[in-house]
């Protein structure tokens, strides 16, 4: 019993999260600070009451409406919000009620916020990414975290520079580069590499569907990450038999 209050109380405070999570992606691409004004309706823009921003639930009731305006509100906001108490749900699975599950679970969300403002905006804010980075360093092994984030960075700058020159054209952006850090720091290697690699075959049939349309990386990265960080075990065994049979 107790166990099960422990699950739930830690999917509510992810679905708090999530909410908050909302407000990031949408005020900080459009340059607007996430503390100030209050929650109001993006349509009618009045500020809204506190029931009105309970997780999940108020947009229950509500039927996905403004309560003033009867607007619509978007179904991401609901979907971020679950999204994000699953993650957590997930991450309190993985590691237990560790002290650095707080550190990790941001880093994730973080993640998962620059996800949805990349599909959103095609934009990767940098307050967002270092805040993913720094949080990704706090780990029993800070110092070793450090430098497998330094390494990857670094490598990835390199070949993007590299590439750039072949291609005589920008082949890797810097948030890439930040987000590379962070990958490093949650996986070490050579788990990282293997994140890369999933990236990439998660990428593939967006890639060709979309055709002449820009399809974003950093979603793939940020999913490959979080698969091979759940399955870190699996991943290291999987490696173990490809190289030694």
């Amino acid at each position: 019993m107790q166990s099960i209050l422990m699950v739930i109380g830690v999917f509510v405070f992810g679905l708090m999260i999530g909410s908050f999570l909302n407000v990031v992606i949408y005020r900080i691409p459009n340059g607007e600070s996430i503390a100030f004004p209050a929650s109001h309706c993006q349509s009618c823009h009045t500020p809204l009451k506190w029931y009105h921003n309970i997780p999940l639930l108020s947009w229950l009731v509500l039927g996905g409406k403004c309560a003033f305006c009867k607007a619509p509100i978007s179904r991401q906001y609901p979907l971020v919000e679950l999204i994000t108490g699953l993650l957590l749900v997930m991450l309190y699975f993985k590691l237990g009620l560790v002290w650095y599950l707080p550190f990790v679970f941001a880093s994730f969300a973080a993640l998962f916020a620059l996800v949805m403002i990349d599909f959103k905006y095609y934009a990767v804010p940098d307050s967002v990414n270092f805040f993913a980075l720094a949080m990704a360093l706090v780990q029993p092994d800070f110092l070793q975290a450090g430098i497998n984030a330094a390494l990857a960075a670094l490598s990835l700058f390199l070949l993007g520079k590299g590439v750039s020159v072949i291609a005589k054209k920008e082949a890797m952006g810097s948030a890439d580069v930040i987000v590379a850090g962070t990958m490093a720091a949650l996986l070490g290697f050579p788990n990282f590499f293997v994140a890369l690699f999933l990236a990439a075959i998660l990428a593939i049939i967006p890639s060709l569907l979309a055709k002449d349309t820009m399809v974003p990386f950093v979603p793939f990265l940020a999913l490959g990450t979080f698969i091979v960080y759940l399955f870190d075990e699996q991943t290291a065994a999987l490696l173990q038999w490809i190289i030694y049979g």
